[in-house]
């Protein structure tokens, strides 16, 4: 039998150097992390979506306002309105503006958006916007994270599937617990490179359906941007599935300016703007099957502004041109109406589509376009770029000028709800 084996002074000092070392270890990898840097405060109880508007508001006037830089649209999910700046995403009581959770990190917002009743936030490192966080947007508890290499800006849009993150060189398509479903473009993982299908591609613009994403680019040595059709969630995320790709044609088929303008399981449509000279061409929009052959062009009276913009509702895709909203229909993309003197998106409200128009906001018939009544807003700081809506219950919120501004007739104003009245408490 073998004599059991003793511990030397050597052995204690060893075990002590190593226990040491763990511990050291363990406090600088959470002092260098994006936990000793944020702070997450949480609501003591989920808020809950207001009842919907019966009907809408008899006057409006502004209620609230709150700095919101991040996102170029009025965010609003689980009965709070959102918003993002300087390092800080906020749910706001739509009624009050009062803070309902906040989730902050020391570090720049690239974006943040809201789908799946969640709030996305996207931060930048030194590996560009690289650093996402999910939080649940009723009470603001942290769901999810997830952290790769990204490009130092990126536009972030939802289709109520799929959150898709793009930047100039590469995209990301995330499914709703933040998991890469695709990678596109330029890759971080050189054994990655041989399975994109084109390479030193400027990525000029994307947007997505439940079953398609479309990317619009420029490629080296071609003579004019690439339209490709591709599965948002192929078997490997590292290997991009192609419905089809193809060169544009027509005017305005070689512009920086062309961009994907709607998306859905079976159309695409294209922005193409006009060219001049001798022989001038109007500008477009080119419609697509869903792999991605041209069907038909429908000639615009002007071109996009930079700001044109693209909301859906269940019948129609309404596109904001910059002074104006055509509505297409929402299977066939064919032109329903056209609004004119626009400055943003429209929103619907009981029954109506909501639309900002100088000095109010106009009730439209969402069916034909037709204006039914006018809401006067006093806008005296508006420095006229454009205006996302945004509704719960009776506040109409607007996001304009870098803030978010509530509006509401005080007389009709949602009765307070005690799931928002409690003071919120931190996370520790």
């Amino acid at each position: 039998m073998l004599a059991p084996e003793r511990r030397t002074r050597a052995d204690v000092i060893t075990a002590a150097a190593i226990a040491v070392f763990v511990v050291v270890v363990v406090i600088v990898a959470w002092a260098t992390s994006g936990v000793a840097n944020t702070e997450s405060i949480v609501a003591d109880e989920p808020a809950r979506p207001p009842q919907p508007a019966a009907k809408l508001p008899g006057k409006l006037q502004e209620m609230w306002r709150a700095p919101d830089t991040a996102t170029g649209r009025a965010l609003t999910a689980e009965g709070v309105a959102v918003t993002g700046a300087d390092g800080s995403v906020i749910g706001h009581d739509p009624r009050t503006g009062e803070q309902v959770w906040r989730y902050t990190r020391d570090l720049p917002l690239c974006g943040v958006e809201s789908q799946f009743g969640m709030v996305v936030a996207v931060y930048r490192t030194d590996r560009g916007c690289s650093e996402t966080t999910m939080v649940s947007a009723a009470d603001g508890q942290r769901r999810t994270a997830r952290s790769s290499y990204m490009d130092g800006q990126v536009r972030l849009s939802v289709d109520g599937t799929y959150v898709l993150a793009q930047g100039p060189d590469r995209l990301e398509v995330w499914r709703s617990d933040l998991v890469r479903t695709l990678e596109y473009g330029h890759v971080d993982a050189k054994e990655n490179w041989k399975t994109q299908p084109r390479k030193g591609c400027a990525l000029l613009s994307a947007a997505s359906s439940p079953s398609r994403l479309v990317v619009l680019e420029r490629c080296p040595g071609e003579p004019a941007d690439r339209i490709t059709v591709l599965a948002p969630a192929p078997k490997d995320d590292n290997v991009p599935e192609e419905y089809g790709s193809r060169l544009l044609e027509g005017a305005g088929a070689a512009s920086a300016d062309a961009r994907v303008i709607a998306v859905s399981d079976n159309r695409i449509a294209v922005y193409q703007p006009g060219t001049d000279g001798p022989d001038p061409e109007a500008p477009r929009l080119t419609i697509l099957d869903a792999k991605g052959n041209p069907l038909v062009v429908q000639e615009l009276s002007a071109p996009l502004d930079r700001t044109a913009a693209t909301v859906r509702t269940a019948s129609a895709f309404l596109v904001f041109t910059g002074n104006s909203v055509i509505a297409l229909q929402a299977t066939t993309f064919e032109p329903m109406w056209t609004a004119a003197d626009a400055l943003g998106t429209p929103v619907p409200m009981a029954g109506k589509l909501l639309l900002p128009v100088p000095g109010a906001i106009a009730a439209l018939d969402p069916t034909t376009g037709d204006r039914t009544s006018r809401i006067p807003v006093a806008r005296p700081d508006y420095g006229g770029g454009p205006i996302s809506l945004g509704v719960l219950g009776t506040t109409v919120l607007e996001h304009r000028d870098g803030q978010l501004v509530a509006l509401a007739d005080p007389a009709t104003v949602d009765a307070p709800r005690s799931d928002t009245e409690r003071p919120a408490k931190p996370l520790r």
